[in-house]
């Protein structure tokens, strides 16, 4: 068995804020994590983990200040449909977080939209088209 990639972690500034977009997003984040400093969500086959950067410095010996002028990472997150994508969207949006790119057709089968997330964090949405399957 090759390498698996176990874990995506996301290091942001302040739990709170983070929690609540990641909440709106969709992610199934446990009750009573707004206080922790390092919260852990079990995905179907991976972690997904928020720390913030006080506790970065504790499994981070480095602890470098995070990269600016653009992602490096991009989190995608599959919606079941072009309709629920657009309404994701358009929901967090509403909410203030800042687009990062508008509902848009890759090509025939693929709809992507792009979200930051409170930290600068670029957010892929991805679903098949209203057309394709």
């Amino acid at each position: 068995m090759g390498l698996e990639l176990f874990m995506v972690g996301v290091v942001v500034e302040d739990m709170r804020r983070a929690l609540e977009f990641y909440r709106r997003l969709g992610v199934e984040v446990p009750e009573g994590s707004e206080e922790l400093e390092f919260v852990e969500v079990e995905m179907s086959d991976l972690t997904f983990f928020l720390s913030t950067t006080g506790a970065q410095a504790r499994w981070d010996p480095s602890a470098r200040a995070p990269a600016a002028g653009g992602y490096r990472i991009l989190l995608e997150f599959y919606v079941e449909t072009a309709e629920a994508l657009d309404a994701k969207y358009a929901e967090l949006t509403g909410y203030g977080y800042e687009s990062h790119c508008a509902p848009f057709d890759v090509g025939p089968s693929t709809r992507f939209a792009m979200v930051d997330d409170p930290d600068g964090n670029t957010i892929l949405l991805s679903s098949a088209t209203a057309g394709g399957s």
